[in-house]
């Protein structure tokens, strides 16, 4: 499923015009963003939850040459499915 997809079920579930599903979609996404890019937790029950957490710097290797490369620390988005998600 894409962006697109989304827009179309939500234009059709709502009775919108597509634009105004689109817009929808569009502010849904802008607002998610802003609060992984803050730090927050994002929790939608039933479905699960979205995290920032910190990644840990490790040595990675180059498959083709096999020289060691340094991977800095940073951070990545976890996903925990909720009970009702991992019982489909």
């Amino acid at each position: 499923m894409i962006k697109a997809d989304l827009v179309n079920r939500v234009a059709e579930s709502s009775d919108v015009p597509r634009v105004k599903a689109a817009l929808a979609v569009e502010t849904i996404f802008a607002a998610m963003k802003t609060a992984l890019s803050e730090g927050k937790r994002i929790e939608f029950r039933g479905f699960g939850v979205f995290q920032v957490r910190d990644r840990k710097r490790g040595v990675g290797r180059n498959p083709k040459t096999g020289v060691e490369v340094a991977i800095s620390p940073g951070k990545t988005v976890r996903f925990k499915p909720g009970k009702e998600l991992k019982n489909l």
